[in-house]
């Protein structure tokens, strides 16, 4: 049993903070009290503005996202709020029902971040918290009352099967008739549901890699052992494409017919071109060629986090009737209801890794997924990290490039260009006079720093992207 105590308090001395994408810690950081803390000062704040008696919760496969979880819903039950707890689902699963459902959810996840950290995401009734709810959170003084963390209640299906009826309800039964996919499951926390989908939708599923362990991948940085693996899986199973997911499955890793990973901007970009949209907000991460495709009305560049891109719609929609968003690791944002192949299909303003996938894979028909990436302007998007690393430490590297450019260029390794012009959107991106781009920021998720480039050719910003952050660790700042 735990004593009564004050959420703030809890929540500010527990270690756990919000970054781009919900509160990330330690897992030892995510005691139970703070776990209540948490939960109650979230309903707290959605209590002003909605009305409820339920909330929604699910989990990755995390270790510890099944303890996580237990004290998520024993808090929310010490203050009458009922739970329907949907087990191991994705994210954007969990959104689906709670925004249908009118009801605020928790999932429980760290995302790609190693095992021994983890998470909690929020959801509003009508999507996921802003920057200010966040706030609100942190500030708000909750009453814990006494609790009992109990084993989790039965798991139920409805979210599942609402996931499911979304995408199959827009697109063929035989939409990938024909097709070998490639399914990499590895710890994915919609690895069973994938399954089922892709089946369904005609293709002939491979299942790749399942693991009992978890298994951090990052779509923004896949490593070379995952890449090796996929080319590796094509030419033994004849893919025509591999099909992943992060670790909670709201973003997607998606490979061409050789096995080649589809960076997540790529993707999303032929995607908003297939769904007909209209406008678009994107970090300022992305590849330029959203632009440069002239494909769209209006794009708006956006600080690095889904809430940034959320927060763009409205302003979006008042002029644009088809809108979205995306980020550079492939997560695409529905800011809008459409209509696809004569089927609506609701906005779901979070992160969804299958939306963009299987529009890609429609988009295609019978050519080879690598024919749409050649028909995009060549602008190519290398990006890597630095793990470990303060955040203090990257933000002295900014300053260093702000007030002396020169000089950090040559530290670089790169002496022999300029700066013609820097963007402070969200770290600093200096597009140079060769027409190359190097961005540096601090995740806002982990102690790492995150460098992103583009070059006119995949060698030439693979081989940019290496030489500046080895240089950067090497570095005396």
């Amino acid at each position: 049993m735990i004593k009564p105590l004050d959420s703030s308090i809890i929540i500010q001395e527990s270690g756990i903070h919000f970054g781009t994408s919900g509160a990330r810690g330690l897992v030892i950081d995510f005691k139970s009290d703070v776990c209540a803390a948490f939960s109650l000062a979230f309903i707290q704040v959605m209590q002003k503005s909605f009305n409820f008696e339920r909330l929604a919760i699910a989990i990755d496969n995390r270790p510890s996202s099944p303890n996580v979880a237990a004290a998520c819903i024993a808090a929310a039950k010490s203050v009458g709020i009922e739970v329907d707890y949907y087990g191991v689902i994705p994210t954007p699963a969990l959104a689906v029902t709670s925004m249908e459902d009118g009801v605020p959810a928790i999932m429980v996840t760290g995302s790609h971040i190693p095992f021994d950290r983890n998470g909690l995401k929020f959801y509003r009734p009508d999507g996921e918290i802003t920057k200010e709810d966040e706030i609100s959170i942190l500030a708000v003084s909750a009453v814990i009352p006494s609790f009992e963390v109990l084993p989790l209640p039965s798991v139920q299906r409805r979210a599942t099967e609402n996931y499911l009826v979304r995408y199959l309800s827009i697109f063929s039964a035989n939409l990938l008739k024909g097709k070998r996919i490639g399914i990499y499951e590895h710890s994915s926390a919609g690895r069973d549901l994938y399954v089922n989908l892709f089946e369904k939708l005609g293709a002939t599923v491979v299942t790749l890699g399942r693991s009992d362990s978890f298994v951090p991948i990052d779509t923004e940085a896949v490593s070379l052992a995952d890449i090796e693996m996929a080319k590796n899986w094509q030419c033994d199973y004849q893919l025509d494409a591999i099909f992943s997911t992060d670790g909670d499955g709201d973003r997607p890793l998606l490979s061409d017919e050789t096995g080649n990973y589809l960076r997540g901007d790529i993707l999303c970009l032929l995607a908003a071109q297939y769904l007909n949209i209209e406008a678009l907000a994107v970090p300022v991460s992305c590849n330029s060629s959203i632009e440069a495709s002239g494909a769209f009305n209006h794009v708006k560049r956006t600080k690095i986090g889904s809430p940034y891109v959320i927060a763009e719609f409205e302003h979006l929609m008042k002029s644009s009737g088809r809108v979205a968003g995306f980020e550079a690791n492939g997560g695409f944002l529905l800011g809008s209801d459409i209509d696809v192949n004569s089927a609506k299909l609701t906005a779901l303003p979070t992160r969804d890794a299958i939306l963009p996938v299987l529009a890609v894979l429609a988009m295609a028909g019978k050519e080879p997924i690598s024919n749409l990436v050649k028909q995009l302007p060549h602008i190519f998007t290398a990006s890597d990290r630095i793990k470990n690393y303060s955040r203090e430490q990257s933000l002295l590297v900014i300053e260093k490039g702000l007030s002396e450019p020169l000089q950090l260029l040559s530290q670089l390794g790169l002496g022999d260009v300029n700066v013609v012009k820097h963007d402070v959107t969200d770290g600093l991106r200096m597009t140079l006079n060769n027409g190359e781009v190097v961005h540096i920021r601090p995740s806002g998720n982990a102690p790492e720093l995150r460098c992103y480039v583009e070059a006119d050719s995949e060698n030439r910003a693979q081989e940019l992207v290496r030489l500046i952050l080895n240089n950067i660790e090497n570095m005396q700042v």
